[in-house]
Parts: C-alpha cells; sequence; structure tokens
C-alpha cells in the first residue's frame, strides 16, 4: 500500500513538473512602430522605457524586418508562416482565404497542442480606426483562437483637444476620421482607449489562465493613426522641440515614380508645423502603448510567471516620420520595413543580435522553443540559435514586397535593393546602406555599380522562384 501511495506521488510529481516545464507565451505586437521611435533603439528623443527594459532582459534584434510594409498583409504573412508571394495575400484579410483550412496558423497550431490561445485586440487584420470605434473582430481568423476579445475605443472621436494635420492647410478641419493623421489630446485615462482595454483584459486572462499552459496574444493598435492618447502622453513631447529628419533638395529626382510614398509633407499640404506636431502626436501613442506594455509584463512577474513565459514584442512594419518627406507605410526604404524585435526566453542572458531576421522567423521560432513540431512548408527560419549564440547568422539578407506583390526589397549588411515589377519596367534603386544609411542618393542608374544591380537582378529572380515553389501545394494565377 505504501509503495502504491509512493508511487502515486512520484508520477503526479513528475507530471506536475512536466506541466511546468511547458512555457507560456506573451505575444505582443504593436501597429505601425518603427524601429526609430523606440529609444532602446536609436532614437533617444522617444520615451520607451518598458519596451526598453524589456529589450535589456531579452535578445534585441536591431535588423529585423517586415514582409510587407501594411498590416493585413504583414499579419497573414508571419501568423501563416508564409511569404505574401508565397499566398498572394496581398490585401486587408487573414490570408485563411488562401492558404486554406488544413493549413495550422501560429496560434493553431498551439491551440491544437493543448494551450489555451487568446487574442485581445488586432493580431490578424483590423482596420483601424474603424473596426476598433465598432468593437468588431475586423479579418480574424477565428480558428486560431480558444477565446477572443476586442477592445473598443472613441479613437479620433474622443473627447479632447484635436487637430488634423494632413489634407488641412489652413486649418480649418479640426478632426477627421479614416486613416489620416488626425490628433486627439484625450480627456480621461488609459481606460478610455482601446490599448488601455487590452492591457486590462490581458492582465485578467493571465490571471484567469496562470495555472495552464497560454499562448496570449496581445495586440496594441497605437501608434497607428489616429493619434490618439491621454493629453498626459503629450506632454514630454512639444511640438517646437522636434528635430525633423534631414531634408535634400531634389531628394526625389533620381528615384522611380513608384518611389514616391503614397503620403508625402506635399500631398499632404504639411506645413513644418504640422509635421512636427505629427512626430509629436506619434512619439505620445507611443509612449501610451508602452505604458500598457509594463502593465501587462507587471503583472506577468507578480503572478510568478516570468519564469515559465517567453515573451515577443514586434510591431508589423515601420512608419515615415518625414524622412524623404514621406509619412507612413507601403514605401519599402528603411524606416518603413525595419521593425523592433525581442525575444525574451526564461534563463537565457539578454544579447543584441544583428543578424538579418524576418517576421516569419517568429512562427517556427516560438514553436521550437516551446518544443512543438511545425508544418516543413513553413517558410521562415528559427532563431532559436541566435538566444544562445548572438552572432549567429539567421539570414544574410532581409526580402519584403509592397504595392500588391509588385516591389520588393532585398536588403543586405552592404545595400538596399528595391525593384518595381518583375522586369523592373517601373524603376530600380540601389543605395549603399554604408555610406548612405539615409538612402539619399540612388545609384541604380550609376554605370559604375551596373554588375551590383545586375547581381541583385538575377538574385531576386531566384527569391521569387523560391517563395513561390509548387512543393508548398497552392495554386497561383
Amino acid at each position: 500500500m505504501k509503495q502504491f501511495i509512493f508511487i502515486s506521488i512520484l508520477c503526479w510529481s513528475l507530471s506536475s513538473i512536466s506541466q511546468q516545464k511547458k512555457p507560456n507565451i506573451l505575444f505582443i505586437i504593436a501597429d505601425d512602430l518603427t524601429a526609430t521611435a523606440v529609444s532602446s533603439y536609436e532614437n533617444k528623443a522617444s520615451k520607451t522605457p518598458n519596451i526598453d527594459k524589456l529589450a535589456s532582459e531579452g535578445v534585441r534584434y536591431t535588423k529585423a524586418y517586415s514582409q510587407y510594409p501594411v498590416c493585413g498583409p504583414s499579419r497573414a504573412s508571419f501568423m501563416s508562416g508564409y511569404y505574401p508571394n508565397a499566398t498572394k495575400t496581398f490585401g486587408y484579410v487573414s490570408g485563411r482565404e488562401n492558404i486554406g483550412s488544413d493549413r495550422k496558423t501560429m496560434t493553431q497550431l498551439f491551440k491544437d497542442n493543448g494551450y489555451y490561445t487568446a487574442r485581445v485586440s488586432k493580431i490578424f487584420h483590423m482596420g483601424v480606426p474603424i473596426d476598433i470605434e465598432t468593437g468588431s473582430n475586423g479579418q480574424d481568423d477565428e480558428a486560431s483562437w480558444t477565446e477572443r476579445f476586442n477592445s473598443q475605443g472613441p479613437e479620433w472621436k474622443a473627447i479632447g483637444e484635436a487637430e488634423l494635420v494632413q489634407g488641412n492647410p489652413d486649418g480649418k478641419i479640426e478632426r477627421k476620421g479614416g486613416n489620416v493623421m488626425t490628433i486627439v489630446k484625450a480627456e480621461g485615462d488609459d481606460l478610455v482607449h482601446s490599448d488601455g482595454k487590452t492591457a486590462q483584459k490581458a492582465i485578467e486572462l493571465i490571471k484567469k489562465h496562470k495555472n495552464e499552459p497560454f499562448f496570449l496574444a496581445l495586440g496594441f493598435v497605437r501608434p497607428h493613426v489616429p493619434f490618439v492618447a491621454p493629453k498626459a502622453y503629450f506632454e514630454p513631447y512639444p511640438h517646437e522641440e522636434i528635430i525633423m529628419p534631414e531634408k535634400v533638395k531634389g531628394d526625389w529626382d533620381d528615384i522611380p515614380k513608384r518611389g514616391i510614398n503614397y503620403v508625402t509633407s506635399v500631398n499632404g499640404q504639411m506645413s513644418l508645423e504640422q509635421e512636427k506636431k505629427a512626430v509629436a502626436a506619434y512619439y505620445a501613442s507611443v509612449s501610451y502603448m508602452d505604458t500598457q506594455v509594463g502593465k501587462v509584463l507587471e503583472t506577468l512577474k507578480n503572478e510568478g510567471l516570468e519564469d515559465n513565459t517567453i515573451v515577443i514584442f514586434t510591431s508589423d512594419h515601420g512608419f515615415h516620420l518625414g524622412e524623404h518627406n514621406f509619412w507612413m507605410k507601403v514605401s519599402l526604404h528603411e524606416e518603413s520595413v525595419r521593425v523592433p524585435l525581442i525575444v525574451k526566453v526564461p534563463g537565457k542572458d539578454p544579447k543584441v543580435c544583428n543578424s538579418f531576421v524576418e517576421l516569419l522567423d517568429l512562427y517556427p521560432t516560438i514553436s521550437e522553443l516551446a518544443g512543438l513540431k511545425t508544418s516543413k512548408h513553413l517558410q521562415g527560419k528559427s532563431l532559436v540559435k541566435t538566444i544562445d549564440n548572438a552572432e549567429f547568422q539567421v539570414r544574410q539578407e532581409a526580402f519584403s514586397v509592397s504595392q500588391g506583390g509588385k516591389s520588393f526589397l532585398l536588403r543586405t549588411e552592404k545595400w538596399a535593393y528595391i525593384q518595381y515589377n518583375e522586369d523592373a519596367s517601373a524603376g530600380i534603386e540601389l543605395f549603399d546602406m554604408v555610406k548612405d544609411p539615409q538612402q539619399f542618393t540612388n545609384l541604380a542608374n550609376d554605370l559604375n555599380y551596373k554588375k551590383i544591380v545586375s547581381s541583385f537582378q538575377k538574385k531576386l529572380k531566384k527569391k521569387l522562384k523560391k517563395v513561390r515553389h509548387n512543393d508548398l501545394g497552392f495554386k497561383y494565377p
């Protein structure tokens, strides 16, 4: 009898230990957050103490790139594990439409392996501000989650001092809905707005599900336009003190028409004062989002879950803040495609990794860290080796696409090569990222760089062929 009791206790103990070793996943993604607005990267004007603290505890990737600098296709790509050109997912959709019901998304894999998976706010595509205003599921993929929660907020209609700084040269329009730069210094506290509600729900779910393995995905919508935050977050950023990026006369003269972004200071009729106000409001929105991240991470610590929770922080793509007189995303220039990426694994020392990595790499990385087997078809590469060895080179280059999958970026240590159309009929760009990191001089038409351009054209052709490999089982037009 005693032996039976001993064996029973031993089995229960081993089962308990096994359960404890199954790591939780806390996946946090901001919306439209450029790496240049995170102070643990290179911009000290923007204040992000909570993201910075996480960066000091995990692996901070300095060369992480989005696969498509627009919300919908970027999220569909890293959640499904495929390049946009493999699935032909270029729009404001979840991507499920193109990968089919038999392919598992990242969180679906965890759900099918005994995890509680929850989405709070925007993970797959949601229209901001409209889906946030209505509390809609947007283009979410229901099969990916055990539960899902939306975080409704007033967005551009929030009560407070408002100003439209885009397409409003005479200042007559106070505010406007849609994908435009409306600024609202809002009345009330953090919980009036979507991101405050997202943090609150996350805290509730962490406490409720702390005794079971969970994959909690949090989608903060700031700093996506409109730039809305409680007015206290604007105080550290007086617009008069904002220093705008360097402007070069004739900056657009040597780039193709397709290389000029869809929102500019010119077509937005923005004065210098309006530009400064936009940047200040963006930073204020980032600070508000950063505070919500801090609340969630503090709860993880207080609930005793830090030692068994993998934390990932990133953004779906970057954002132009006046560089080249460009604003927002879509562009394949550096500020639009490069993103912050931090991965914190319990028991691992903090590091800075300078290897090129892609958001596509998140699916195989997180799955491997949790001991889950993924499909052989996934197109990302695991980053797990970099967690122990920051010198490990995952990729020699990053690949991104835009404009309906017809514009391409190959980014190497030395070069940024951009090509418009597969036959380059709409132009090309080549930048020396060592000598010209701000991408002011397009070398593509300089005969001295003809061999380099030719090399990139061949490399791009091979890359596209590999991306669209028939073994993936997708049908192409």
